[in-house]
């Protein structure tokens, strides 16, 4: 009897504790001015219930605060907005006092020269370093035919396959875009820096912790050993004195033709974005288009229809043109629909260099804004039936040119590979559905939150068409 009193005055004593500390943090931050919310725990805030709810999580909230709500989570006091026409002016006023708010282990790990990290006159020389990179004219004569070449060998010998589309979908992605920067070397730089950039990716979004074994160590260490990686490959290339018509051989440029000088540690950074900024959106992209095509039928058939037409009018062995990517309609359509419906990538962060009100509230100076943009993809007036895969309604390309399209963000920080990226997936959908067909296998679960992944894979048996 004494040690059941005992163990629940024990008991009521944490509980005590445990309510002093959320009602002593709550205190901390009420603040006159600042939005309607919740706090959660010290440090820690409501992360562990934002990870784990994720968009239930969020929208509980707005149930109770309304679509601008200030909360804790990711290591920072943060306003949630998910106001369409809130975020949108936001996305498009960076001047105002807002710069990125990405989470520390990002930046500490992609380099203080990446694109996201800078802002002002520093952004805009390195977006104009990277806009160069994937102009129009650039996709046109230089990357395209790399992709296609590589996209006709990654491809074949598929047949009679039982493969983990997942994982093909990620070395895709990442040894596509190694080909572009650096096409000489990456086949003899690719197996050692591939581990190591998956180890980079995993290490961005991970809790702020340095010890050994955590994914923020590994992914820090793994940033150390790509620019000795990238550091030795400038080097051999400045000491062999070649030409080389490709991204790296591009920054590389000390004459005219290159209007945005960087030094060597401004371009590793560029390349480590590049190829981060790229990886996820299309490796991802590709792999749920291969789930979604699965389970409609009526859909693969009208791609695999308007890829039968271009290779009609081509011999085997020529390739993808211009001309070839402008017409696949049906294609873009597709991938718009499916980045919608995935929603790979649910919102974008904010920080603010100075104490500024928005939407009638005060916000802090040093907090984060997250502009979260996934439930407007899910919006019945936006979307009539919005949970349906319906490519066919963006073939009414006035929904691309909408306020409210930020599939690929908005303002001065739209993703600058956009149409980059659309190119390596629609090149990789031709030549995966004019040569095979396919079944799932295993019926993996697949998760949408925090990262659209399949946690045990996602395998496909694979015939040929």
């Amino acid at each position: 009897m004494a040690l059941l009193m005992v163990i629940l005055g024990l008991f009521a004593l944490v509980l005590c504790i445990c309510t002093a500390f959320l009602r002593g943090n709550e205190m901390r931050y009420r603040k006159k001015g600042l939005p309607p919310g919740t706090m959660g725990w010290p440090v820690f805030g409501e992360t562990t219930e934002f990870l784990k709810q994720g968009p239930n999580f969020m929208k509980n909230q707005r149930a109770r605060y309304g679509s601008f709500f200030k909360s804790h989570i990711l290591g920072c006091p943060t306003v949630v907005s998910m106001d369409p026409e809130l975020n949108r002016y936001i996305l498009m006023n960076e001047a105002i006092g807002l710069v990125p708010g990405y989470p520390q282990s990002m930046q500490d790990i992609l380099g203080k020269c990446n694109i996201a990290a800078v802002h002002g006159s520093t952004h805009k020389q390195m977006r104009g370093a990277l806009l160069a990179l994937v102009s129009p004219t650039m996709i046109r004569e230089q990357l395209l035919p790399k992709i296609d070449e590589f996209m006709r060998t990654f491809l074949s010998n598929w047949d009679n396959k039982v493969i983990n589309i997942q994982e093909k979908t990620k070395e895709m992605a990442f040894l596509s875009s190694l080909k572009q920067i650096a096409s000489a070397e990456s086949s003899s730089v690719a197996q050692e820096f591939m581990p190591e950039f998956f180890k980079l990716v995993l290490g961005t979004l991970s809790l702020l912790i340095d010890l050994p074994g955590t994914n923020y160590r590994r992914g820090f260490q793994a940033r150390k050993n790509i620019l000795r990686i990238l550091g030795q490959l400038i080097e051999e290339r400045r000491d062999s004195e070649e030409s080389h018509t490709d991204m790296l051989g591009y920054l590389m440029r000390k004459d005219d033709s290159n209007r945005y000088k960087l030094s060597d540690d401004e371009i590793i950074d560029q390349i480590i974005t590049i190829l981060y900024s790229g990886y996820e959106t299309v490796s991802t992209t590709s792999m749920m288009a291969v789930k979604y095509l699965h389970d409609h039928p009526r859909v693969l058939e009208e791609l695999r229809k308007e890829h039968i037409a271009i290779r009609e009018r081509k011999r085997p062995e020529d390739p993808i043109l211009w001309n070839d990517l402008k017409s696949m309609r049906f294609t873009r359509a597709v991938i718009f629909e499916t980045s919608r419906l995935a929603t790979i990538v649910n919102g974008v962060l904010r920080k603010t260099t100075q104490e500024m009100e928005l939407n009638g509230f005060v916000i802090p100076k040093g907090w984060r804004i997250y502009v979260y943009t996934r439930e407007i993809n899910y919006d019945p007036f936006l979307y009539p039936d919005p949970l349906a895969f319906n490519p066919w309604r963006w073939m009414d390309k006035s929904l691309e040119s909408q306020s409210y399209f930020l599939i690929f963000g908005g303002g001065t920080r739209q993703c600058l590979g956009k149409e980059l990226g659309i190119a390596e997936i629609s090149t990789f959908l031709h030549y995966f559905v004019t040569r095979y067909r396919w079944e799932e296998v295993g019926g993996e679960k697949l998760m949408k939150f925090p990262r659209v992944e399949a946690p045990n894979g996602l395998h496909i048996r694979v015939s040929s068409y």
